[in-house]
């Protein structure tokens, strides 16, 4: 006789910039984190979600599609960066070089002191 399998208890999260939802998923043990994506609900709530293109984490550690879910996961749905963060850093360096040492602006009488 086959024993019956216990479900575990995962969380599907997805945030836009103004609302962050949790969704609370029973799943059969050795179910992925596609599946619990599929069956969360959250797709048919956020249908912006690219899902061909979908950016996963388990804790805020990156993993993917078919990775396997243990008890009391939760998988995160990341949202696609609007600016790539070194192209932000190299823009403020250019404009603080333009600026000065420090940030304040360049006069011609600190060259005199």
């Amino acid at each position: 006789m086959a024993e019956a399998q216990i479900p575990m208890l995962v969380e599907v999260a997805y945030a836009t910039p103004v609302e962050q939802k949790i969704f609370k998923v029973n799943l059969p043990q050795g179910s992925t984190v596609q599946e619990a994506i599929n069956l969360s609900g959250v797709l048919e709530q956020f249908p912006e979600i690219d899902t061909d293109n979908l950016a996963l984490g388990i804790f805020s550690k990156a993993c993917k599609a078919d990775t396997v879910l243990r008890e009391r996961d939760r998988v995160e749905i990341y949202r696609p960066l609007i600016a790539d963060p070194k192209a932000i850093r190299k823009q403020r360096a250019a404009e603080g070089k333009r600026m000065g040492k420090g940030g304040g602006e360049v006069t011609e009488d600190a060259d005199e002191a």
